[in-house]
């Protein structure tokens, strides 16, 4: 996240207010969110107990990634 310059505050609205969620297998999501002109997408798996982060990174290549939003 440091090295894509993703602060935990981008991460946290991703997470808690996601433009869109996709669902990779049964324990594996995307959350989706539009920040600062670039679609943030945060690869996540989740519990009971905790979220882990899996990986982060903001693209520019959002009809690739998100469909109905250019």
């Amino acid at each position: 996240m440091k090295e894509r310059e993703i602060t935990e505050e981008m991460v946290s609205a991703a997470l808690n207010f996601p433009d869109n969620i996709e669902c990779i297998d049964g324990k594996r999501k995307i959350a989706q969110r539009f920040i600062e002109g670039k679609l943030l997408r945060i690869i996540y798996e989740e519990d009971d107990e905790a979220i882990s982060i899996v990986s982060a990174y903001r693209t520019s290549k959002v009809s690739k990634y998100y469909r109905g939003k250019e």
